[in-house]
C-alpha cells in the first residue's frame, strides 16, 4: 500500500514555478508513494485567541490532513533570503495546540525553487531550522536547490529531462527514506 503525503507549495501564485514543481513530482513519484497538494493558503496567521473551543474550520481541515498522511514533502520558494509566510503559518497551525502537533515523526523533504541562481538556499535551511524542532526527519541528500527555475519549462509548461531526471531522484530518495523509517 502506497503511503500518504502531502505535499505543501509555499506559493500561492495560481501559475508558481513551485506548484508546476509539486505537480511534476506528484507524477513521477514511484508507486509506494501518493502524493497530494494540501491547501494552505487558506489558513488564517495562527492566533491562539481563535485556536479555542471552536478553531476555524480550515485549521481543523488541514491538522485532519496532515494527520492522516505519512510524510511531508515542502516546495517552497524563497522570498528576501527568507520562507514564506504561508509555510510558516502552516508548521504554527500544524504544530498547536501545544502538545499535539501533527508533525512529530513524519519524514519530511524539502524541495526550493526558485528564479536566482541559488535555488531557494536560505528558505531551504530556514525551513528545515523548524523542521527540526518539530521532529521531523528531513532528508538530508540529495539536497534540492532548483535554481534559475524559469529555464527548466518551455513554453507549453513541459519541464525539461535535465530538470525531470533531477526530480526523480529526489523523489525516489524521499520514497526510499520514507520506507527506512517506516
Amino acid at each position: 500500500m502506497s503511503k500518504k503525503i502531502a505535499v505543501l507549495v509555499g506559493s500561492l501564485r495560481k501559475d508558481s514555478y513551485n506548484l508546476k514543481v509539486a505537480k511534476v513530482l506528484q507524477q513521477i513519484a514511484p508507486q509506494s508513494l501518493s502524493l497530494n497538494i494540501i491547501e494552505i493558503g487558506d489558513l488564517p496567521f495562527y492566533n491562539e485567541d481563535i485556536d479555542v473551543d471552536t478553531p476555524p474550520k480550515s485549521y481543523e481541515r488541514f491538522r485532519q490532513q496532515i494527520a492522516n498522511c505519512d510524510g511531508v514533502i515542502f516546495v517552497t520558494p524563497e522570498y528576501n533570503r527568507g520562507l514564506p509566510a504561508v509555510i510558516k503559518n502552516a508548521l504554527d497551525v500544524g504544530s498547536r495546540p501545544y502538545g499535539k502537533s501533527v508533525w512529530s515523526q513524519k519524514p519530511a523533504a524539502v524541495v526550493s525553487v526558485s528564479q536566482g541562481a541559488i535555488g531557494g538556499f536560505g528558505a531551504n535551511h530556514q525551513l528545515r531550522q523548524s523542521l527540526v524542532f518539530l521532529d521531523m526527519p528531513t532528508l538530508q541528500q540529495p539536497e534540492a536547490y532548483i535554481g534559475n527555475i524559469y529555464s527548466a519549462f518551455d513554453e507549453n509548461g513541459n519541464i525539461s529531462e535535465k530538470t525531470k531526471a533531477f526530480l526523480s531522484l529526489i523523489i525516489n530518495s524521499y520514497a526510499n527514506w520514507v520506507e527506512k523509517l517506516s
